[in-house]
């Protein structure tokens, strides 16, 4: 196909940049006369600066990064709208080894539940304070990113004060493993493979999974600057469905080798093929050569993984008045909720027959198991998408949740 629309994309070294990247090296992109120029970066403040500049149109973004963006809360923002997610899952909870065996005395175990090791890490938490030891530093990528929120929710869950009881610190993912190695941090939460590689070089221990804490929750989208998608309509719909269909080879396992191979080169990843494939196949080392089993790890087309679900959005927001980043208002809510655009995505995936899910929202945490649900083209089912706590978001009823969460 001629080449009708040229996008530069900005991306992270990480696994979930899987689907931009798959579009580019499969053909995706191309089929739909996509030149797309994929620019690989070192820090999330860069992505979002970038694209604030006008360097890239899109990017690969944490997913409530473009709604700080709109609520004012980052420098050199511009309008950003989210017309797609690019997976569900995908990241974990990474402690040191010292950590980790003072959790193991007080009975976490190698399964990478949330409740027990949240129980283990309070009891040593609570060493550090009787003892007037100094507070566990953990890192996180960017403080508007679901690793905060993921890591500050664990730990509330589990009566882990994260605004008192440790300390939470900003660094980059590609240097997670080797601040945790330096003792510069206890722990750190980041996508995949920086958990993976912790644990196969042997300086840190998996201690728990976003997959986890929140199952079938998001993780990265597909940030665009408003302006450019307002402007260049068919471009953003070609690339939604180049990006569909990529997502689509990326989510089926035969293709799993070929796709670790393609991330690990040095224009994307740029680490062994043998970090890549544990979170692929949904096994993570889990110490002495054992590997455990984490269902649906890293999900990026079943469960209409690429949705851009307003209640995602929301729930986002609620964590960012949670923990003091914006005031509640209606006027903010509104901005987080129309940040996410479900409407450009129907209309673009719609010709290829996928699932199309009906609703823009739904109550987060509401399926125990797994439900068709309505859809349009082909059947849709989602879950199970629970919270480890029993936890259950409403987006109708955002007020109260709000009110209800524990600072």
């Amino acid at each position: 196909m001629a080449i009708s629309h040229q996008i530069t994309a900005g991306f992270m070294p990480l696994l979930d940049s899987a689907v931009l990247v798959t579009a580019k090296e499969m053909g995706f992109a191309e089929a739909e006369g996509i030149d797309l120029m994929l620019v690989r970066e070192m820090s999330w403040a860069n992505i979002r600066d970038r694209l604030a500049v006008g360097h890239f149109q899109v990017a690969h973004m944490l997913a409530p990064m473009p709604i700080a963006c709109n609520l004012g809360l980052t420098p050199l923002a511009v309008p950003t709208i989210v017309p797609m997610a690019l997976g569900l899952g995908g990241n974990a909870v990474t402690v040191s080894n010292a950590v980790w065996d003072a959790m193991s005395a007080h009975g976490a175990e190698a399964n990478f539940d949330p409740a027990t090791a949240g129980q283990a890490l309070k009891k040593v938490v609570l060493e550090r304070v009787v003892g007037i030891k100094p507070q566990l530093r953990f890192a996180v990528v960017h403080p508007y990113s679901g690793h905060n929120y993921e890591l500050r929710y664990w730990l509330a869950a589990c009566g882990i004060d994260p605004l008192r009881d440790i300390e939470i610190v900003i660094v980059p993912p590609p240097l997670m493993v080797d601040a945790l190695a330096s003792g510069t941090i206890d722990g750190y939460c980041v996508g995949e493979p920086w958990n993976t590689a912790a644990a196969l070089l042997g300086r840190g221990h998996i201690a728990t999974v976003k997959a986890a804490i929140w199952r079938s929750s998001p993780e990265k989208v597909l940030g665009a600057d408003a302006h450019w998608a307002e402007e260049n309509p068919e471009a953003l719909t070609a690339l939604l469905r180049a990006l569909g269909n990529a997502a689509k080879w990326c989510g089926d396992s035969h293709n799993h080798d070929d796709l670790a191979r393609i991330l690990a080169e040095k224009l994307y990843v740029a680490q062994p093929v043998g970090w890549m494939l544990p979170a692929l196949r949904s096994q993570l080392p889990i110490g002495k050569e054992r590997t455990a089993d984490v269902s649906d790890f890293f999900v990026t087309f079943a469960k209409a993984a690429t949705f851009p679900w307003k209640s995602h959005a929301l729930w986002f927001y609620s964590q960012m008045v949670r923990w003091g980043q914006v005031q509640h208002t209606a006027k903010n809510a509104q901005v987080a909720r129309e940040t996410y655009r479900p409407d450009l995505y129907r209309a673009a995936l719609k010709p290829l027959g996928i699932a199309l899910p009906v609703a823009n929202a739904k109550v987060e945490g509401a399926l125990t198991a797994a439900t068709p649900v309505g859809s349009s083209g082909a059947s849709l089912v989602l879950g199970p998408d629970g919270f480890f706590d029993g936890g259950l978001f409403d987006p109708d009823k955002l007020d109260a949740y709000i009110a209800s969460q524990k600072q």
